[in-house]
């Protein structure tokens, strides 16, 4: 999820799209947030680990 949010960022960047940038960014919060939480060793979507 964070290297689809990475790419949809830039891809708006580059393209000047506001509505992908905004996806990309929100995508990345996501991303980083669950990484996290499957990092303190919470069960994320029912799985130990989130990859």
């Amino acid at each position: 999820m964070i290297i689809l949010g990475l790419i949809l960022l830039i891809v708006g960047i580059v393209i000047g799209s506001g509505i992908l940038t905004t996806l990309g960014i929100i995508l990345l919060v996501i991303g980083a947030i669950l990484a996290i939480a499957g990092a303190m060793g919470r069960a994320v979507g029912g799985r130990k680990h989130y990859y």
